[in-house]
């Protein structure tokens, strides 16, 4: 179970989701580190589900570099273990350049050989673009639409190759590198028309291959073959030969490794099936699998080889190195792990033995948990609780977004506001597949309940999530005030000064009405158990009633946010940001200091919005007494 937050602080929250039998103090949290005071009982990382998608930077024979993608790095370099370099490379020997980095600055493009270190520099002449590099060649284009090819010569000069071959007023539109260091293909309209052809980079010479084909084609190709469009043609085929054409597969042409041609990334696959990487023969036209389970980024070399992305799962998620074989077939090599991506985490909730955090992943969000053993330490794996949600939008005056409440039964309830402005109290957690939500419209129903206090002027509402229903009600619809829910009881106060009465919500009859000490009408209450905390506000004091021994305890009081566990009380000092846990278990206040937090407010929250923090409220005879948890 969770309890409730006053108005006064939180006028328009989620303010509590309670289930029978969970006890637990939570607090929505950012991720911003908290500096430790007492040493945390475990750590536990939020991993994407989703493998991360890799971009390659640089390709060659001797290994790769790579970075996720939206990510702003410099990238990871990775060598395959037991790769000779050459005796001799330079410009002087083509075959060498599949090793070869470049890079542009300005005119100068310098160029070096990765495994070997002999380096060279080609200088692009005036009125000369860049258009691409493949090895120790450099492609450009003049101002008329004529392509060069440039390579650095023994004496520090560049040489200068113009292309010849292309037809008299073709305007090239791609130069595309492939899976070979000896040609590159170009891309060209004439007449309305669109064509792909290779240049030969030892000589300059240009043949076209195929005609006819979309205005930005995929090219892909080695020594041995062109691919274009879903047409291909072998490299050595008479002049005038006709491509063949290929079955578009809604896929995506991957590279030619040898004789085959590998598709990848397909756009549709069968249900409880994975995509996979898939080779087509262009000799024999025989299909089969590459790579199972395989997608995401993947790559031709300047090898004749490319590189692929398989696992099965975010957490066993690896590069491949695919190489074509003597009888034109390929052989694939595991060279790489690549670690999950890291879900920033929005908000933290403690309930039922579990840790539930919100994730926040690109433009969306998800819910996941992780177990916990007796004394707070992971004891499982992460478990998804919900499926992908779109991004809430977060309205003016917003504690949190979302904002969420474990329900203590591995379920979570959120608040939610869609574009329009409309707000929903949503359940999640048991079936990842429906998420049963309540409008802000009035209904009856009883069951487990979330106190909410919603975008309604002067309105609190409390909601009712019957376990496994497809949808939620609202329980009671009533004026606004101070209140807290525990069980199927509601909390609000009396008509006494410092009294607060609880309302059975099943029957609509109060059940019981306690005298509290308060000298105040409450501006907070919360309740745990048989525990009931109460706040006079910023400046007037707070203490905790203990109904099972009908005794009252003042503990510390302050402007910040208060939030009762069982038999605690967990309070941050706005001022020396630390985070103090009190113990009232024996009708005496004993205070602590249990972590400092960050200086820098995380978000707007007014109990849970400053540091990434939540507390268990659990407690048996076998376990430790709760700590606060970062």
């Amino acid at each position: 179970m969770t309890r409730s937050r006053g108005e006064a602080i939180r006028s328009r929250r989620l303010a509590t989701a309670v289930v029978a039998g969970a006890v637990a103090l939570t607090c929505a949290a950012a991720t911003a580190p908290a500096q430790a005071v007492a040493a945390p009982a475990g750590t536990v990382t939020l991993r994407s589900e989703q493998p991360t998608y890799v971009n390659y930077l640089w390709t060659g024979a001797s290994g790769f570099q790579w970075r996720a993608r939206n990510e702003i790095s410099f990238g990871t370099w990775v060598g395959y273990p037991g790769f000779v370099p050459p005796a001799h490379a330079g410009p002087d020997d083509l075959a060498t350049g599949t090793d070869v980095v470049s890079t542009r600055d300005g005119a100068k493009v310098t160029q070096q050989h990765r495994s070997t270190g002999v380096t060279a520099t080609v200088t692009i002449p005036a009125g000369q673009t860049c258009a691409t590099t493949s090895g120790w060649s450099v492609l450009t284009e003049d101002a008329s639409g004529t392509p060069h090819v440039l390579r650095a010569a023994a004496d520090g000069s560049t040489t200068d190759l113009p292309v010849t071959g292309l037809p008299a007023g073709a305007r090239p539109t791609d130069y595309v590198p492939g899976g070979s260091v000896s040609r590159v293909a170009i891309v060209y309209t004439l007449d309305g028309t669109t064509s792909v052809g290779l240049v030969d980079l030892r000589d300059g010479t240009f043949r076209t291959y195929v005609t006819g084909v979309a205005a930005a084609p995929p090219v892909r190709f080695n020594d041995r073959w062109l691919v274009a469009d879903w047409k291909y043609l072998r490299t050595d085929a008479a002049p005038g030969t006709e491509p063949t054409g290929l079955t578009r597969w809604g896929a995506d042409l991957v590279a030619v490794v040898g004789d085959q041609l590998l598709i990848g990334n397909p756009t549709f696959v069968q249900a409880g099936t994975k995509p996979a990487l898939t080779a087509r023969s262009l000799a024999t036209g025989e299909t089969r699998t590459v790579l199972a389970d395989s997608s995401g980024g993947m790559a031709a070399t300047p090898d004749g080889g490319a590189l692929a992305t398989a696992g099965p799962s975010s957490l066993d998620w690896n590069v491949h190195r695919i190489t074509p074989t003597a009888d034109g077939g390929t052989a694939t090599e595991k060279v790489a792990q690549i670690p999950a991506d890291r879900i920033r985490v929005e908000g933290l909730a403690l309930a039922g033995g579990e840790l539930f955090l919100d994730g926040r992943e690109g433009d969306g969000h998800r819910f996941f948990s992780f177990a916990l053993d007796g004394a707070g330490r992971p004891a499982g794996p992460q478990t998804r609780r919900s499926r992908a949600l779109a991004a809430p939008t977060c309205l003016t005056g917003d504690a949190a977004c979302p904002q969420m409440e474990a329900l203590g039964d591995g379920r979570v309830a959120f608040l939610f506001t869609d574009h329009s402005g409309q707000e929903s109290v949503i359940e999640t957690g048991f079936d990842t597949g429906d998420l049963p939500r309540v409008p802000t419209a009035d209904s009856r129903g009883t069951g487990r309940y979330v106190l909410y206090n919603g975008g309604t002027p002067g309105v609190q509402k409390i909601v009712d999530f019957p376990r496994g229903a497809t949808s939620g009600t609202v329980a009671l619809s009533r004026g606004r005030t101070t209140a807290a829910v525990w069980g199927q009881v509601l909390w609000t106060p009396g008509s006494a000064r410092g009294s607060i009465t609880g309302r059975d919500l099943k029957t609509g009859r109060t059940a019981t009405t306690v005298a509290t000490g308060a000298p105040c009408m409450p501006t907070d209450i919360q309740a745990v158990n048989t525990w009931l905390y109460w706040s006079c506000g910023a400046t007037g004091p707070a203490g905790v009633h203990d109904r099972a021994a009908r005794r009252n305890i003042p503990v510390p009081a302050g402007p910040s946010p208060a939030r009762l566990a069982d038999g605690f009380v967990v309070r941050e000092n706005r001022t020396t940001h630390e985070l103090r846990l009190t113990d009232v278990h024996t009708g005496t206040a004993h205070t602590r200091t249990v972590a400092v937090l960050p200086r820098t407010d995380q978000n707007t929250g007014g109990s849970n919005g400053r540091g990434p923090w939540t507390a268990s409220a659990a407690r048996s005879p076998t376990s430790p007494r709760p700590t606060a948890r970062w």
